[in-house]
This record gives structure tokens, sequence and C-alpha cells, in this order.
């Protein structure tokens, strides 16, 4: 196969990839980050402590990250019919693909949020901020570095999710790795799909972790101006601030000198 008969079927391939990828990892982000949420406010010690529902809502979480995704999609093939109205095709990939990311972007999301500083929920908490400040004043902002690392995790993991969804009719680099480069013995055409696959994960793993360096180099950088917000909001709300005093300086005394 020469590469004017390879061009046309790459270029499709990619867009299929990118086309499938894309929105399912909006849809995973849009599910899975108030679910990783729910996670952690209805935990033990949470602002919406509620037992019941945090092991209802784990449990579910938990099934569906424990299903292999080829099974997944079979699971799925008349809820995906339903949806898009057809079971082949990028659009009908789309559907479990989010369905097995929503999970796994919550439970990333829920590691993400428990590692927020919990004396500063407390002072939002103090100073009356409901539970939705909390969630967007704190918790949200002070995980943003780990949640967008999580979101390049998630969506890396599409992209291979994605391959096998093309093994049965979704499109895409998975697909034509498939038909051409296994079935039709196309071995260059094989190797050209897996170099592009490694090179949009590296691509879209620098862009995440760059990202991610720069909101952590922000966010320790206005950590002092926030805790003195949070101490000025905690004397105006009638609470005292203890007072920093400094010691004394010492005063050297010298004595005189005595002249002969």
């Amino acid at each position: 196969m020469t590469w004017s008969e390879m061009e046309p079927l790459l270029e499709q391939a990619c867009w299929d990839t990118l086309y499938m990828v894309g929105w399912s990892a909006l849809i995973a982000v849009a599910g899975g980050l108030p679910l990783g949420v729910l996670l952690v406010l209805t935990d033990r010690g949470g602002v919406l402590r509620h037992v019941v529902v945090n092991k209802a809502v784990g449990q579910v979480v938990n099934i569906a990250r424990s299903m292999p995704f080829i099974i997944l999609m079979v699971a799925l093939i008349s809820f995906t019919r339903a949806i898009v109205g057809t079971t082949i095709g990028p659009e009908a990939a789309i559907v479990p693909l989010a369905i097995g990311a929503i999970p796994f972007y919550a439970r990333l999301v829920e590691t993400s949020v428990r590692e927020v500083d919990g004396g500063l929920v407390e002072a939002v908490q103090s100073m009356g901020g409901s539970t939705w400040t909390v969630v967007h004043k704190v918790l949200l902002p002070e995980s943003l570095p780990s949640l967008i690392s999580s979101a390049t995790t998630t969506i890396v993991a599409l992209i291979g999710y994605s391959a096998m969804a093309g093994t049965v009719g979704a499109g895409g680099l998975g697909d034509l790795a498939v038909r051409y480069g296994y079935l039709r013995f196309e071995t260059k055409l094989m190797w050209i799909t897996v170099a592009i696959l490694a090179v949009v994960i590296a691509i879209i793993q620098f862009a995440g972790d760059l990202a991610a360096r720069g909101l952590s180099h922000r966010g320790r950088s206005s950590a002092a101006p926030r805790l003195v917000l949070l101490r000025g909001g905690a004397s105006r709300a009638g609470k005292p601030v203890p007072e920093q005093r400094t010691a004394p300086a010492e005063i050297e005394t010298v004595e005189p000198t005595k002249v002969p």
C-alpha cells in the first residue's frame, strides 16, 4: 500500500478518534466531577455526611470500574441504539466510552479533593459558608492542578478505549490498525498508526502536565493572601484572631570607659 492510499485512511481515522475521545472526555468530566465531589462530601467527616448515599454511590462506581470495556460495550448495545439510533460508528462509540470513563474520573476526583487541607474548609464553615461555597471556593480551586492531571489521565485512557472500540465497528485508528494492519497484513500502516497514537498521547500528556504545573505554582504564590483573607473574614464574623506578638528587642548596655 502506497502513501497516497494510506493518507486518506489515516486522516479519516484520526478525525474519528479525536471526535470520539473529545466528546466522551467532556461527558466524563461533566459527570465524574460532581460524582467525585459527592463521594467526598457524603463520607465520614464530610460536609454532607450520609453513609447510605456514600456507600450506594461508591458501590455503583466500583461495579462500573470493574467491568472490562469490551464487555461494557456489548452490554450497552441496546442502550446505545436507543440513544443514537445505531450501534456502529464514532457516534455510537461515544456512549460506552463516556459511561466507562465517568466512574474512572470520579474516583480520581475523589482522591484529588481529599488532599485539600481540612482547615480551609473549617474556616469557611466558621464564617457561615454554605456547602456550595465550600465546594466552589475551597475544594475545587485548591484541587484544580490535581483535577487537571486526573483529566489528562482519563483522556489518555479514553484513547486506549477508543482503539478497542474500533474492533467492533466504531472506526478510528484502532479500527484501521485491525482491518488493514492485522487482517490485511499491512505492517507498515499498522506501525504508522502506533506512531500516531504515541505522538498524540505524548502531546496530551505534555499539555496536561504543563497546565497542572502552572496552576500549582499560581496556587502556592496566592496561598498567603488567601490565608489573610480567611483571617480577616474570621475577625469580621466575631471570632477573635490571636495577635502575633514579637518579643521585645534586647537593649545592649555599654559600660562607660574610664579616662585615666
